[in-house]
């Protein structure tokens, strides 16, 4: 047996581990700014404005057209979740296929378990979060890798590469944030990776491109005239679960309490 088959096969008998779900913090600009660290001139950074996002999913299908997810598999780089609050308290949510088509019902999708109905009557309220790679400061994904198939580069992003990934789905149990899969047709780990083929040639990312609404900008925080630099420095942003200490860098605006 050789040295990959081993780890494969090791990766079969482990468990994976639960990670409590949590709320958004919001984040203080000088300890953002202190996080970022002074290693490149370069540090990409994500910003998602829930106020704009309508749920159409016109990122999602931009993003597996541009990065080979076969359209049909249920499984995508980015997604968009869709929240709604009814006046008892509870909270429900569902992302279809990622959203890839919208939301084409009102009712809510609970996988096998069928369709939910909430009455318009009942809702205190409603909106879309759309989600991919925080791209962390300190990815806990990079750590558990033990081939370095999974790496971070300078300028912040983190990367993943097909020929040296032995599939064993460390990478996958470690990220808190659920945004990693084994991509159906090469079986490696897949995510997000902020379209770095795009963006290194002075692009945006394919989902920034297809958004409609502007909910989706990227930009380099240590560039302090990047427009998305001076909302992140100047409104109320908040990141997810930072209680993990992985330090995301992709940021939100307009971000409830009860997304997770």
């Amino acid at each position: 047996m050789n040295r990959r088959d081993f780890l494969k096969n090791t990766a079969r008998v482990i468990g994976g581990i639960t990670l409590p779900l949590t709320a958004f913090k919001i984040i203080n600009p000088k300890e953002l700014l202190a996080s970022t660290g002074d290693k490149t001139k370069v540090r990409w950074v994500f910003l998602v404005d829930t106020y704009k996002c309508v749920g159409c999913g016109m990122c999602v299908r931009a993003c597996k057209l541009e990065n080979g997810i076969p359209y049909d598999a249920k499984v995508t780089r980015t997604w968009v979740e869709r929240y709604v609050i009814t006046k008892d308290g509870k909270t429900h949510a569902d992302s279809p296929m990622g959203a890839r088509d919208g939301f084409t019902t009102s009712k809510i999708d609970l996988g096998i378990d069928g369709y939910e109905n909430i009455n318009n009557a009942d809702i205190d309220k409603g909106f879309f979060v759309p989600k991919l790679c925080n791209q962390c400061e300190n990815p806990p994904c990079v750590q558990v890798c033990p081939v370095g198939a999974t790496f971070q580069v300078p300028d912040g992003v983190v990367l993943v590469d097909r020929t040296w990934c032995i599939g064993c789905g460390y990478c996958i149990m470690a990220c808190p944030y659920g945004v990693r899969f084994f991509h159906p047709v090469y079986h490696t780990a897949e995510k997000c990776t902020f379209c770095y083929h795009r963006i290194t040639k002075g692009m945006k990312t394919a989902c920034v491109d297809a958004c409609p609404f502007g909910a989706r900008q990227i930009g380099n925080i240590k560039d302090p005239n990047d427009p998305v630099t001076k909302i992140i420095m100047t409104e109320r942003i908040g990141i997810l679960k930072e209680e993990y200490g992985t330090k995301p860098q992709v940021y939100y605006l307009g971000l409830d309490r009860e997304v997770k």
